[in-house]
């Protein structure tokens, strides 16, 4: 596995930048110093409400949610930080759907921006299921530093992963 397999869609001048900061071992110090904010959501029903929360202020009209939890399972090493499902369900004669946002367990310790862009992410997908214009406008709505905030989260996310 390449040492910055989370940045491998990004230039190859801040991939260079990334490894600098990773091999002199400044990267951790870089990621505490803009984002020094750890967040007190550790258990499922906190993260439940912040995220019901954030729906509520920025997409009104969005179906509801059934479940939002840490799952220990998701493989972040596959790119998996959070995932929204849609779960059928037989209510008697009719269909049910309900809907689940799981986030990796490893974000329980990540900065609160971090937890923020996952949900916000998840969330959008509740309107929007493709990665489109209209689906990355939505996640700005709800955080307006959204791709500085999953450039710094992959930055974290190769951080943890020790390399190289």
């Amino acid at each position: 596995m390449s040492p910055l397999n989370y940045l491998e869609g990004y230039s190859p001048v801040l991939q260079e930048q990334a490894l600098r900061l990773l091999e002199q071992g400044r990267l951790e110090g870089y990621l505490l110093s803009r984002y020094p904010e750890a967040h007190d959501v550790r258990t499922d029903k906190a993260l439940h409400r912040l995220a019901v929360d954030m729906k509520n202020r920025a997409m009104k009209n969005a179906p509801p949610l059934d479940k939002v939890v840490y799952d220990s399972k998701l493989q972040v090493l596959g790119h998996a930080l959070g995932t929204l499902a849609t779960v059928p369900r037989v209510q008697g004669a009719r269909l049910k759907a309900n809907r689940e946002i799981r986030v990796a367990a490893v974000f329980k310790d990540a900065p609160a921006a971090f937890l923020r862009m996952i949900l916000a992410h998840e969330l959008a997908h509740l309107k929007e299921r493709e990665h489109s214009k209209a689906f990355y406008q939505l996640c700005e709505r709800m955080e307006p530093d959204y791709h500085q905030l999953e450039f710094d989260l992959r930055l974290y996310l190769t951080m943890l992963e020790g390399c190289p």
